[in-house]
């Protein structure tokens, strides 16, 4: 690949195979993702947001008055404040602002909407916080992503303000997973494939829901009006199709998207910028993109 940092990034998750029960496999996201410090000097704080477990990351001069809501991936099903807690903070310390990571509801035993309830009550905090919608950002990764975007869309449908933009980072938003890359990049991808994705689909659709609905599949959906997004993924994912599909999406609704597609990335690459030099650029990427949208 010519790529020595991802190379060895790659051994240390081939060192951590995949387990089978849903416990293991929670454990080894935390294992395989929480195994860089967060920066110096980032402060971080418990908080209730709005009934839902979170945490404050605040960076030496960042500014409080603005903030990035993040919702972390992990199939709907796993995933923490602890496995991406670099990467926020990573994220808020390169915008120079403040972020609030919450820890949504998980599949199976709280299928949709829960996460997405749990979503909404976090922005609606951040509200009654007293920050205007347009010093509000709202991201993820993977799972995380297309939940902004299941975000993006109630709010829209209730008439509330939408923040002021949206950070996709190898977002998942087809659940019935017709994208060609889930299976063209299939030897390449050492965390996604398509068994994997069919087993997480079926535990947050395990209460009923459809895989065709917007909310769920935001691919699907009617995406006017919506704020204007980064789309952030890796050429070496399974699922490259999904945000390739979505920038065009996008792009075909007059929606305002900017698509950066970072050769040999894996699934949510950021999450390792310690260790990635193009796990730093993206995040400087999107700190700019952040800090451009949100104002003063």
């Amino acid at each position: 690949m010519g790529n020595s940092d991802m190379d060895a990034l790659r051994a240390i998750l081939a060192a951590s195979p995949r387990p089978q029960s849903l416990a293991e496999r929670r454990a080894r996201m935390e294992e395989v993702t929480a195994i860089d410090p967060i920066d110096p000097g980032i402060t971080v704080t418990p908080v209730d947001a709005g009934g839902v477990p979170g945490e404050w990351s605040l960076a030496p001069g960042a500014d409080q008055a603005r903030v990035l809501l993040f919702l972390h991936g992990g199939g709907y099903s796993s995933g923490s404040l602890k496995s991406h807690r670099t990467m926020v903070t990573g994220a808020g310390r390169a915008a120079g602002i403040r972020t609030l990571a919450v820890a949504y509801r998980l599949a199976p035993e709280h299928p949709f909407p829960a996460a997405l309830d749990d979503a909404e009550a976090a922005y609606g905090f951040l509200l009654a916080q007293g920050y205007a919608a347009r010093h509000i950002a709202v991201g993820g990764d993977s799972a995380g992503g297309g939940l902004t975007l299941a975000l993006f869309q109630r709010l829209r449908a209730k008439g509330r303000q939408q923040p002021a933009c949206g950070w996709l980072v190898s977002p998942w938003v087809d659940l019935h997973m017709t994208g060609a890359s889930i299976d063209a990049k299939d030897t390449v991808d050492p965390l996604i494939h398509r068994a994997y994705l069919e087993m997480l689909a079926e535990a947050y659709l395990s209460g009923g829901g459809s895989r065709s609905d917007p909310l769920v599949s935001p691919l699907l959906a009617d995406l006017s009006g919506l704020p204007p997004i980064l789309i952030q993924v890796g050429s070496a994912e399974t699922l490259l199709d999904d945000a390739v599909r979505m920038a065009g999406r996008l792009g075909a609704c007059d929606g305002e998207v900017r698509l950066s597609i970072y050769p040999h990335m894996i699934h949510a690459w950021p999450i390792w910028y310690h260790r990635l030099a193009d796990g730093r650029r993206a995040l400087a990427e999107a700190g700019a993109f952040l800090g451009e949208r949100l104002g003063g």
